[in-house]
């Protein structure tokens, strides 16, 4: 388990290299000068060539890139050219909020998915299932903006149950911060519930039609035992992956959806970097992101030996 760990954590401080490399080449070939837009109407030709002087990009590029490098690996991911705050600073302030809606989004697609999958996957042709599957079919389909519009009109326009938008921090006021966090979280779950299901659904066919199955039914066992005891759990493996993948992209931010809502996460702290050329905050936000897929990735790993024990870690 130990060489399995360190293993995983070598290639994954690999990929996060990688992923450095590649993030700074792309940003390299974007046309225009990026301090020249922090500047906007401030510009100022000794400003402008002090703050190009220290964010290093008087240097070659080579430098700029292992500079960059070597001040990572100590935390440091550079300063705003907008704020001129670190750029750690502001990462990890978004965090939170991206952590909060991401769990809630998932939790509300598990206890959505999880039920109508195992239901529509035992009961395969009946109109359960096919009430099941044009749900989730719709969940797919419908773009996940237009769930978030619709939600805005319906809850907070005419109803006038919930906010529009805006983020109350969870420690700060619970109550507020679970009302404005329903709508965006629901959006998002539904469409990844919509996802869920139709994984769930046809890992559970697939452990249904297995040997050991039909071999507890024909024992006499009640079928409500030779679910939850012999098809979930093995049924859990690949949706697992799926999960995972899920879990990821929530984490990484659903810049659609905390743009529409004003969430202050990950997603839109992105969208406003890439919108302000804030070269040095969206290359921490893309390394915080791969970090976040390379650690449930390992997680998953992991948790794969506890779900089947014929898989070994080494």
């Amino acid at each position: 388990m130990r060489r399995f760990i360190l293993r995983r954590l070598l290639q994954s401080a690999v990929a996060l290299l990688g992923v450095t490399l590649v993030v700074f080449l792309l940003l390299q070939m974007v046309p225009g000068d990026p301090v020249r837009v922090a500047l906007g109407t401030r510009f100022d030709p000794e400003t402008y060539e002090a703050l190009r002087s220290r964010a290093g990009l008087d240097q070659p590029a080579v430098v700029q890139y292992f500079s960059y490098l070597g001040n990572a690996l100590t935390g440091d991911l550079g300063v705003s050219f907008r704020s001129g705050e670190p750029v750690t600073d502001i990462v990890l302030a978004r965090l939170p909020a991206t952590l909060s809606l991401a769990f809630t989004a998932l939790l509300l697609a598990l206890l959505i998915a999880f039920p109508l999958g195992v239901i529509s996957g035992v009961r395969s042709g009946s109109p359960i299932d096919h009430a099941v599957r044009i749900f989730s079919q719709f969940g797919v389909s419908v773009p996940d903006f237009w769930m978030g519009i619709m939600g805005i009109l319906l809850f907070a326009g005419v109803l006038g149950w919930l906010p529009p938008s805006g983020y109350v921090a969870l420690s700060e006021d619970p109550a507020g911060w679970l009302a404005h966090v329903i709508l965006p979280a629901a959006t998002v779950g539904l469409v990844t519930a919509s996802i869920l299901t139709r994984f769930i659904r046809s890992s559970v066919l697939e452990v249904l039609s297995q040997d050991y199955v039909r071999t507890a039914e024909a024992k006499g066992l009640r079928p409500r035992v030779v679910v939850l005891r012999h098809v979930l759990r093995n049924a859990l493996i690949p949706v697992v992956t799926v999960v995972a993948v899920q879990l990821a992209s929530l984490l990484g931010g659903v810049i659609v959806i905390e743009v529409l809502f004003a969430w202050p996460g990950i997603g839109r702290l992105t969208f406003d970097a890439v919108q302000a050329r804030d070269y040095p905050v969206l290359q921490g936000a893309v390394l915080l992101v791969a970090g976040l897929f390379l650690l449930v990735n390992l997680l998953v790993d992991l948790l794969y030996a506890r779900l089947d024990p014929r898989i070994s870690v080494r």
